[in-house]
């Protein structure tokens, strides 16, 4: 997830593209959404080749936030319980992982019992134990897991850890028993998505033994299909088949299928587009360069697939400094910025669709509202530059200077360029500042680097509201000099913060009157504060080689890699 974002994929298309709604390659037929996996012996073997500019930056599961790895996760790693590994809407569907069965829930929805799996290795050989399941919920905290002080710490011991993460120990929250093999989780308050936060890669259950810090660039064994044997963030990352892995589940961890997945780094965007045309890679993780869009557009149509996102393309605004640190200054450029050019930079109303919102479209607890607009309408209409240069003026913030951080790729680097001569039109002295995309996430975060302005995405990790509310704009999510904190503006108003909650605890009795809730708290946020700039709303575009086949997508964690037939 992918949700996250985390050093996430920008997609990005061409407006013809919109005639191909979730296209076919040519190379065998995609299984209908919502339907189980059935293997193909005849199509297992050879290597699958992926190409991206640069690398996702840790390779642990347990601290990597981007949704270049969380893909790849999903062959490599489980938790307790995952997603569902299906096409379409059921990918959303929480099933048993390393746990025999969903857990019994009790104490009134606060203690979660679990019954481990057994005859299940990790990729080193050893056998997966509960010790092995109580140290991995320990380690969330002792890496400093960037979701560990809002997830995580509902669990009983939890607000200790994200004190003294070196010290964790969750007594009395995860409670292991060796002879009956069993894992109970009690929680401070009962928590709706609980489930959703276990089954995403923070997740993972890990070898007792794996150092409780980030790390980095060095393999972690895991218990899925595949296991990475090597990487090198400046060439690549190889995974090989794990030879202790057998079914035990196809929902949620099915057999793959290519015996080597390996992902190049270092090309051009331009060179790996002509690497799949070519029949050399089979797929691009980094957007499509513009001077090549109406070309794949056409000849290869075929080898595309077009697939809508729950996910936002937003400007965060450092509401902590200058001039953004202005409520006035803040609601200006939410004014000025025209988010139809934007969307053209992107490739046309067909893949994105502008948006007012933090929430997006068909998301729990969306509600169509434009608070900054052309004209009175609930749906986006265009910029307001009058209204924009009055509000600059008022702030006394004009002639400041400006510098916005953007990642280095073709269109990132558009939207950052336009959103720089919006800021000079209204009366600011704006700069761009490109940054490669393994670090640029996580440099926009750390209060050190004094970002004022930055383009970002997002998402989602999971199907609720709070996902994007909470994780992105709540007091708990901020954590200056940190280069995980994931509310990148900065933003606490503690009353807003207090609603979330409230929201968050109403989930779990009445679960449309807790949307509603989100719906009014997205509202005010963007009408009181303002600190980001919705853009839009984008679709997902995979471009794959001729020789390429089942091609799967999961609406959670995008295109299933390992299940791609090379053969």
């Amino acid at each position: 997830m992918m949700a996250k974002q985390l050093v996430q994929k920008a997609f990005v298309t061409f407006g013809a593209l919109a005639l191909m709604s979730s296209m076919l390659i040519a190379m065998g037929p995609v299984t209908p959404a919502g339907a189980a996996f059935t293997y193909q012996a005849k199509h297992a073997g050879g290597t699958v080749h992926l190409l991206a500019s640069t690398a996702g930056g840790t390779l642990d599961p347990q601290v990597n936030y981007t949704l270049q790895y969380w893909q790849l996760y999903q062959a490599t790693y489980d938790g307790l319980v995952s997603f569902e590994k299906v096409s379409g809407q059921s990918s959303f569907n929480v099933v048993p992982d390393l746990a025999v069965a969903m857990p019994t829930v009790t104490n009134a929805g606060k203690t979660y019992t679990f019954k481990l799996r057994t005859g299940i290795k990790f990729s080193n050989g050893k056998a997966v134990t509960v010790k092995d399941v109580l140290a991995s919920f320990q380690r969330i905290f002792k890496v400093s897991n960037p979701n560990a002080g809002t997830w995580y710490n509902d669990i009983v011991g939890g607000p200790a850890c994200v004190t003294t993460p070196a010290t964790c120990t969750l007594k009395g929250g995860v409670v292991v028993n060796t002879s009956t093999n069993s894992v109970v989780v009690n929680l401070i308050k009962s928590d709706s998505e609980f489930l959703d936060q276990l089954a995403v890669p923070f997740g993972s259950i890990l070898p007792a033994s794996t150092p409780g810090k980030d790390q980095g660039d060095v393999p972690i064994p895991g218990t899925g299909a595949y296991t990475f044997s090597k990487y090198n963030v400046n060439t690549g990352l190889t995974m090989k088949r794990n030879p202790y892995f057998k079914v035990w589940s196809a929902a949620a961890q099915p057999k793959g299928y290519p015996d080597t997945i390996e992902e190049t780094f270092g090309e051009t965007v331009e060179s790996e587009v002509t690497s799949v045309e070519n029949n050399q890679a089979n797929w691009i993780f980094d957007p499509l360069p513009t001077d090549r869009l109406q070309q794949i557009s056409t000849k290869y149509a075929s080898q595309l697939h077009v697939n809508p996102l729950t996910a936002d393309w937003y400007v965060p605004m450092n509401v902590n400094l200058a001039p953004f640190n202005n409520v006035k200054a803040r609601q200006a450029l939410n004014y000025a910025i025209n988010k139809n050019d934007v969307v053209n930079l992107y490739g046309g109303t067909k893949l994105g669709q502008p948006t007012c919102t933090i929430l997006p479209p068909g998301f729990p607890g969306y509600k169509s509202f434009c608070a900054y607009n052309s004209t009175s309408s609930s749906t986006y209409k265009g910029p307001d530059l009058a209204k924009a240069k009055a509000l600059v003026k008022a702030s006394g913030t004009a002639g400041d200077k400006v510098g916005i951080v953007v990642t280095n790729d073709p269109v990132n680097l558009a939207v950052g360029q336009y959103i720089q001569s919006v800021l000079n039109s209204i009366g600011y002295k704006a700069t761009v500042k490109p940054l490669s995309a393994n670090i640029q996430f996580t440099y926009i975060q750390n209060t050190k680097n004094k970002v004022q302005i930055s383009v970002s995405q997002w998402y989602q990790d999971y199907p609720a509201a709070s996902d994007f509310l909470n994780v992105l704009l709540s007091c708990s999510n901020f954590h200056p000099a940190s280069d995980n904190s994931i509310n990148i503006s900065g933003y606490c108003n503690k009353t807003i913060s207090a609603k979330m909650q409230a929201a968050e605890a109403l989930e779990l009795t009445n679960p449309a009157q807790a949307n509603t809730m989100w719906g009014a708290i997205d509202q005010q946020i963007m009408t009181t504060d303002a600190p980001w700039v919705p853009l839009f709303n984008p679709k997902l575009t995979d471009f794959v080689s001729k020789g390429t086949g089942n091609y799967q997508f999961s609406k959670q964690f995008y295109m299933y890699v390992d299940q791609l037939w090379v053969k």
